[in-house]
């Protein structure tokens, strides 16, 4: 009797529930609709554009500019990386793009694709590739903003670009998921799967937990009622096809609510779910099962990268977990590594041997250290900096004269000794089965900490695309590019370096009416003047620095001088950066300071 009390009251909050979520999204399309209109005309006046393609232009091209919330595929059958769409924010503008890349993974070239009749313009949409009819790109989805970046158009269209021929189709069926962005969709036998999600005008937003499927067979949408308690509506989780076509399982994602006074208060799930399939295709029943994987957890997180792996492992990467208070939103970036084994429902970390000779060199140290018995001693106080990995520190001055410091870490011998050892056995056995060619002695440097990178999975190797981090109020778009063999798990490789001068941030002015025709006009000669001033300043700054002293230690060096440091990392930072930020950074700063005087 009690079991059934509270399963009736359950119930009757599910169904509440629904009804919230329901009347929440007549409000949003009666307050957005006028917005949207005037979006659709802006989208129309892109696409009147785009109409004038009347044939396939393929050009050979550098490195795409930064972009965020891009969709990056691996193509079914040829060695190339499909990126397609995306939005780029420089502090005052946002530009959103439809444009088309490929990306050769064996000569390390990139070539844009101009198609006619493309999508519109989006970003935060879903791409999804499959084998069928020599090579498919699906794209579901994804949002148009406004100049300003305050006005949002939610698409519900439904794309395929035939990789064979090389051309764009729309595909109109009946049963769409509604307008949304921050989605996700995956192939699941003949199915395109698509969870989640949040629909956002300038007064409201709704975010979604239903889940819609597309028949690859028949081109038509259905949406799928599964029993159980599956997820709260949430956007950009992590979502895996089982390997054996099964399910399919949900991890993670973000949320956010009204609290107290009106405020936004944003929530960052780490709860996993599997959706189960069960019966023949036209009878096919869905459930949801709450998962509680083991293993080592990655911390809670939003903006994480995702890709599936080698048998069919779930892969994450970096993120960040925003730390909200009354007045600030600071986050702590990542650059971790961790892989989910669906069939043994574990999580583990991705933790890097290094290259061949590193090794070599580590069980060399590993043997010496048995040797004298010095296996479980304590290090002497002396060698307490060789215990933690070796951070690069860059510090870039951006054109707008901020102050970039992006930190890299090297793991030293010792702690990566310590990381294989602390491996299990059976992972050991499977990742030194890719073998060892072509090994070269070369330092691992890791992507500095970052999200909303994009990732997927090409002959065994992630591949890491571009992301953003945040100095202060301002936020960097990053175009590099790494790969990292999932098969050796050694070290990661630089495909294409950041470059710094991409690195553009606007502060708003206060008058831009004004000054925008100005700067449209003498450009050229404002940037040189700019450049000169900018070396002076440089030059002056340097020269006021606290000199190094004669024999002082680094570790001397930051004690004397930490109080300025941390004055310049703040003013670099902006006011709203916390103490423990500005301290790091400081210390950071300093140690690129002494290491260029020594």
């Amino acid at each position: 009797y009690r079991k059934m009390g509270k399963k009736g009251k359950k119930e009757k909050k599910i169904k509440g529930a629904e009804k919230t979520a329901a009347k929440m999204e007549k409000k949003v399309s009666k307050r957005s609709k006028k917005d949207e209109e005037d979006l659709e005309t802006l989208i129309a006046e892109f696409q009147s554009l785009d109409a004038k393609k009347t044939q396939v232009v393929e050009t050979a091209c550098p490195p795409p500019p930064p972009r965020l919330h891009a969709s990056l595929c691996a193509h079914p059958d040829k060695d190339e990386l499909i990126l397609f769409g995306g939005e780029y924010f420089n502090g005052k503008k946002t530009y959103l793009y439809n444009e088309l890349f490929f990306y050769n993974v064996k000569k390390n070239t990139w070539v844009k694709s101009d198609i006619p009749n493309p999508p519109p313009r989006r970003c935060a949409h879903q791409a999804v590739v499959v084998p069928h009819g020599g090579g498919q790109l699906w794209v579901f989805g994804g949002e148009f903003a406004s100049p300003d970046g305050e006005q949002f158009y939610h698409y519900k269209d439904l794309w395929v670009l035939h990789l064979n021929t090389h051309t764009w189709e729309q595909i109109k069926a009946p049963g769409a998921p509604s307008g949304r962005s921050g989605h996700r969709m995956v192939l699941s036998k003949k199915q395109l799967l698509v969870f989640g999600g949040f629909h956002e005008s300038a007064r409201d937003y709704i975010y979604y937990n239903d889940i819609h499927a597309f028949n690859l067979d028949t081109f038509t949408w259905s949406k799928l009622t599964p029993s159980g308690t599956g997820p709260c509506p949430r956007s950009a989780c992590q979502m895996t096809p089982t390997p054996d076509g099964s399910g399919l399982i949900i991890y993670g994602g973000y949320s956010k609510a009204k609290a107290k006074k009106d405020v936004d208060k944003g929530t960052i799930h780490s709860d996993m779910f599997l959706l189960k399939r069960d019966g023949k295709d036209e009878q096919e029943k869905w459930s949801w099962v709450r998962v509680n994987p083991s293993g080592v957890k990655p911390p809670p997180r939003t903006g994480f990268s995702l890709a599936v792996g080698p048998a069919g492992r779930a892969l994450l990467f970096g993120g960040v977990c925003d730390e909200e208070d009354e007045e600030t939103l600071e986050g702590d970036f990542f650059n971790d590594l961790y892989l989910y084994d669906i069939q043994k429902n574990r999580w583990f970390p991705g933790q890097l041997k290094g290259g061949r000779s590193e090794r070599k060199r580590r069980r060399r140290e590993k043997k010496d250290r048995e040797w004298v018995g010095q296996a479980e001693a304590t290090p002497p106080a002396s060698n307490e900096e060789a215990q933690h990995p070796v951070e690069i520190v860059k510090e870039i001055i951006t054109e707008d004269g901020t102050v970039m410091t992006i930190k890299q870490a090297i793991p030293t011998a010792q702690t990566a000794a310590e990381q294989s050892d602390g491996e299990e056995e059976e992972e050991g056995e499977e990742e030194e089965e890719g073998g060892e060619e072509g090994a070269t002695a070369v330092l691992s440097v890791e992507p500095c900490p970052r999200s909303s990178a994009m990732a997927t999975v090409k002959h065994g190797k992630l591949y890491l695309y571009g992301g953003m981090f945040e100095v202060g109020d301002r936020q960097f778009t990053l175009s590099d590019l790494y790969c990292l063999d999932l098969h050796k798990m050694e070290q990661w490789v630089v495909l294409v370096q950041m470059d710094p001068k991409t690195q553009e941030w606007l502060e708003e002015s206060e008058s831009e009416d004004e000054g925008e025709d100005e700067e449209a006009k003498g450009g050229e000669e404002d940037d040189d003047e700019e450049e000169t001033s900018e070396e002076e300043s440089d030059e002056e700054e340097e020269a006021e620095h606290p000199p190094v002293k004669p024999g002082e230690t680094l570790s001397d060096y930051q004690k004397r001088t930490e109080a300025y440091w941390q004055g310049l990392a703040h003013a670099n930072m902006g006011p709203n950066a916390k103490d423990k930020k500005t301290q790091k950074v400081g210390l950071a700063m300093a140690k690129v300071f002494f290491e260029d005087q020594a």
